[in-house]
């Protein structure tokens, strides 16, 4: 797992490669530009009131990490044999313990559902049908946030600005597509917080597209300002929205800021290929206002 070369598709194919893996008797999925490798049992040092879906710390290359045990955190049976899937998210290197790692899989974001509205479902992205058995794509970003706090809080943290910059937000209209119900709340509210109260949601890139193309059809209404977008979505993903947007002739100047737990080096460049603005880690937002602020009120 630790050389993806040739795994990682061309930018913007809406398409996306998952890591499959077995925790107990559920069946997961990870994107493959989360997984930095997949290891044997290490050697885990426990802590002192921990977060009960922690199993400890351990080393691996110099880098401390914690363990997240996610059949304790998912309430299915934990098994004595298992790997750990090494992720970085949000700049962050976490190993989560799981049973088994299966193989790769090449999917559509089209493929991708929204996971019913039923207990414990928060921690689902999203539901892929496969022909013999359902892949449950994890909220990892959500379980990592549960576990460190300070991540919703940055979520929610506002930069000092002048009253000229709060009084010229007011004005500008912004497009959010965000997949997660928990961060498009917490981004809504800080955006509205900020001065920014002009702001549209959607659930993924196909419907923020569609709302694109509506607002353009309506000759009366003011055009967005900017779009925010994240990556990982389903019907459409971010990078997807944004070469559809940079390659329309009447949407190519709308400012696109992608902000996604994705951004590391490799996806950065990835994003600049297809004409992305600007683009911020999760949970910076307060960077991402500040990016906002430089992109939409001087214009």
């Amino acid at each position: 797992m630790q050389d993806k070369t040739g795994i990682l598709l061309e930018t913007g194919t809406n398409e996306f490669e998952i890591v499959e893996f077995a925790v107990g008797s559920l069946i997961g999925g990870i994107n493959v530009a989360k997984v930095r490798e997949v290891i044997n049992p290490v050697e885990v040092t426990k802590l002192p009131n921990s977060h009960p879906y922690t199993d400890g710390i351990f080393t691996l290359r110099g880098k401390v990490m914690p363990l997240i045990n996610l059949a304790r955190c998912l309430g299915t049976e934990d098994s004595e044999k298992f790997n750990i899937i090494v992720g970085e998210l949000n700049q962050v290197y976490v190993g989560f313990k799981v049973s088994s790692v299966s193989r790769i899989h090449r999917i559509s974001w089209e493929a991708m559902e929204p996971p019913p509205e039923v207990a414990n479902a928060n921690l689902v992205n999203g539901i892929i049908k496969m022909q013999d058995k359902l892949i449950l794509l994890l909220d990892f970003e959500r379980i990592v946030a549960d576990i460190n706090p300070t991540i919703s809080a940055k979520l929610s943290k506002i930069p000092a600005s002048a009253q000229n910059i709060v009084d010229a937000r007011q004005g500008k209209t912004i497009l959010v597509a965000e997949d997660s119900h928990l961060l498009r709340d917490l981004i809504l509210a800080t955006l509205h917080t900020a001065g920014y109260t002009q702001v549209v949601t959607k659930e993924n890139g196909k419907e923020a597209w569609d709302e694109l193309e509506k607002n353009l059809a309506n000759k009366g209404a003011k055009r967005f300002d900017l779009v925010i977008t994240d990556i990982e979505m389903p019907k459409m993903d971010g990078h997807h929205l944004t070469k559809k947007i940079k390659e329309h002739n009447d949407l190519k100047e709308v400012p696109v800021v992608i902000f996604s737990s994705l951004i590391n080096e490799e996806m950065r460049r990835k994003g600049e290929a297809i004409g992305a603005d600007a683009q911020v880690t999760k949970p910076e937002i307060e960077q991402l206002i500040q990016l906002i602020d430089s992109l939409v009120t001087q214009r």
